[in-house]
């Protein structure tokens, strides 16, 4: 699992997933939620502009990213 930090409190889910390498570009986030293949503390999640803040743990098909701070 990777640890990204993050500059501020909170990131959009939809943001981390490019900054964590998750993802391409930020068109692949819209079909992956919509896909179901992300999971955000191990529930599915459907929405790009949930908040995320250090602690949440973000998996996209087994590839997983621990949002932390700087």
């Amino acid at each position: 699992m990777a640890d990204v930090p993050i500059r501020d409190e909170s990131i959009r889910l939809g943001q981390f997933l490019k900054l964590a390498d998750l993802i391409d570009s930020g068109s692949d986030a819209k079909h992956l939620l919509l896909e179901g293949v992300v999971r955000v503390n191990g529930e599915q999640e459907t929405r790009r502009g949930r908040q995320l803040h250090p602690g949440d743990v973000v998996d996209v098909s087994g590839r997983q990213a621990r949002v932390t701070t700087r």
